[in-house]
């Protein structure tokens, strides 16, 4: 059997983690591509040596972190195929990250690529009519290969051309766990990630915030999504947007976050939460998103609150005196 060299799409998950290694237990070279979008796999951006590491340890994989965010983007607003039961776009986004699996491919001149889908697995996404939709408009027909249900699949042409037998590739169908869980044993697969929906646009109440924004921001950008992801989000106008974090992590994250334009804003001497107004900062606007930051702070129950805030996010040059506000107030601004 000749070697060959094959790229596999390596969500993290038991299922892309099998099929990598029983491709590589053929002795063929596979290297896994990890695409990382706002709504997946994000928490790596900047950690990427750490969580390499960690698969080649684990699992022995070598793998790349490969941001898509800014051209997910571009799938999300306006999807072929629709979206799922939330703001998910299951099988657009499978079409866009083989795509550009592909194309890594062809560069690096591998021979084909490696998913970890399960024939009958996800109602949407992994029906044997859609991922032949997939393979299609991906431009991957003939060199995707599937080893969880290879068996139940057509012969790929690394299987044709005796790169990969089709003898050791399996034949797994359904939603049901047992044989991956019985494989990985086999392989001494441990500490792998329990099986859950990893996407937030699946999330229903984190996907009906994206779907709102994207409504009315149509060209929103990678850092607007990661907002959307912390604290508590107030729409006060138009062009005013408020978030107020939660816990201490969210006011870091905030101040992560902060762009040219916002203001930050706090409860001077008294314990509380950061808000972030994005938009125009006018006085009637200032006032509110302190209201709304001294309402959730230790100084709720006070008639008068001094609230600092300031431009450059670092300091806060700037004061106003607030009244925290009342649920009346808020209750028809919450985004």
């Amino acid at each position: 059997m000749k070697k060959g060299r094959a790229f596999s799409l390596l969500s993290g998950g038991l299922d892309s983690l099998l099929a990598t290694r029983l491709i590589m237990d053929q002795g063929i070279e596979v290297v896994g591509l990890h695409f990382i979008t706002p709504f997946f796999g994000y928490q790596k951006k900047g950690q990427e040596a750490r969580y390499q590491e960690r698969w080649k340890e684990l699992y022995g994989i070598d793998a790349r972190i490969i941001d898509v965010g800014d051209e997910y983007l571009r799938i999300l607003r306006n999807p072929r195929y629709g979206y799922g039961r939330n703001f998910n776009p299951c099988v657009d986004c499978k079409i866009f990250l083989f795509s550009r699996a592909k194309d890594i491919m062809e560069e690096e001149k591998a021979d084909f690529l490696v998913t970890g889908e399960v024939l009958g697995q996800r109602p949407m996404s992994q029906r044997r009519d859609t991922m032949r939709i997939v393979e299609r408009d991906s431009g991957t027909e003939g060199f995707l290969l599937r080893p969880l249900c290879a068996q139940l699949m057509k012969p790929t042409r690394p299987e044709l051309e005796g790169i990969v037998d089709r003898e050791k590739l399996l034949g797994i169908t359904g939603r049901g766990r047992k044989p991956q869980m019985e494989l990985a044993e086999r392989m001494e697969i441990r500490h792998y990630p329990a099986p859950a929906g990893g996407c937030l646009l699946t999330d229903p109440e984190m996907a009906k915030r994206i779907r709102k924004f994207f409504n009315q921001s149509p060209q929103a950008t990678v850092n607007e999504i990661l907002l959307l992801q912390v604290g508590r989000h107030f729409q006060l106008s138009e062009d005013q947007h408020l978030v107020v974090g939660r816990r201490e992590e969210e006011n870091e994250r905030l101040m992560e976050l902060f762009r040219e334009g916002d203001t930050l804003l706090r409860v001077q001497g008294i314990p509380g939460p950061l808000g972030l107004l994005r938009g125009r900062a006018d006085e009637e606007g200032l006032r509110m998103a302190g209201s709304i930051v001294a309402r959730y702070s230790k100084a709720k129950d006070q008639d008068r609150v001094e609230v600092h805030y300031g431009k450059d996010g670092e300091t806060f040059p700037g004061r106003l005196f607030v009244s925290p506000a009342g649920e009346g107030q808020i209750s028809g601004l919450r985004f």
